[in-house]
């Protein structure tokens, strides 16, 4: 299957950390070319260079895009190049969507704090949800994605759930699911799985960036039923099961990949609270 594998390419947006980092690694050992696209700084390039390493040390192929994933022009350039790599044959066998910028704020006015504006809401919808069906949009376009292909978009608790500052995000999460269900269909014919993978709460630079996270990592980690917090490389893992020969027929869900932690409510001080 590695083999087989070496004629194709994981598309990861957001490839520099979290999710997009451990999923890159991990496919680069099942034997898929990567290619990432991430926005990161001179100060933060040298951590981009440790991941092609590690990717290349599995004796696959790197290419990173430094680049806005949300931005139209930089999309069509990198598809652009894509097509070059491709020598006209659909070489993109994944694709995940694991992009987490967007406005954390109040939808109205809470003290001395300006609730979330228009443009901010509209931007975190775009970038954290819509963007991964412009990506698709233009795969399908440019006949770059493969039969039985697999999509995924990285999902939360969060977007059935309610969580201080996080309004826009959990509206964009719940529109990335409703996203993954119209794709799954569409792209049926062509044996393309589309998933949003539901991770547990996970200690990344993305959820350092919301207020109150430390409790929000304490109450996981009584409500895992693993006492731990999900890590990048849980998601990895699942994700490169998935892209297994069979997997395609799994399509058009939000799949749990928590440790069950999503199904617990009772918030102890442990298991042995109640057992």
């Amino acid at each position: 299957m590695k083999e087989e594998n070496k004629k194709y390419w994981a598309l990861i947006l957001g490839a520099s950390s979290g999710f997009g980092e451990a999923v890159s690694i991990k496919l680069a050992e099942e034997g898929f070319n990567i290619a990432g696209v991430h926005l990161d700084r001179q100060a933060t390039m040298h951590n981009v260079e440790r991941i092609i390493k590690s990717i290349e040390a599995h004796g696959v192929k790197a290419k990173f895009f430094n680049a806005n994933a949300a931005d139209e022009k930089k999309r069509i350039e990198i598809m652009d190049e894509l097509k070059n790599i491709s020598g006209g044959q659909p070489i993109i066998k994944v694709l995940l969507h694991s992009l987490a910028f967007g406005t954390l704020k109040a939808f109205t006015k809470l003290g001395d704090s300006q609730p979330i504006t228009k443009a901010q809401m509209e931007m975190t919808l775009d970038v954290m949800a819509h963007s991964l069906v412009y990506w698709t949009q233009d795969l399908v376009t440019n006949n770059l994605l493969a039969r039985k292909g697999r999509i995924f978009g990285m999902t939360s608790s969060g977007g059935h759930s309610v969580i201080p500052a996080y309004g826009a995000v959990s509206a964009a999460k719940a529109t990335l699911e409703s996203h993954v269900r119209q794709l799954a269909y569409e792209l049926g014919p062509m044996d393309v799985a589309v998933n949003a993978i539901m991770a547990g709460v996970t200690d990344t630079p993305a959820l350092r960036k919301i207020p109150g996270n430390e409790p929000m990592i304490q109450v996981a980690q009584r409500k895992n039923p693993r006492n731990r917090l999900t890590t990048p490389e849980d998601i990895a893992k699942v994700i490169s099961v998935l892209c297994r020969d069979g997997g395609e027929w799994i399509s058009g869900g939000v799949i749990n990949a928590d440790g069950g932690e999503d199904i617990v409510n009772f918030v102890g001080q442990g298991k042995k609270d109640y057992l």
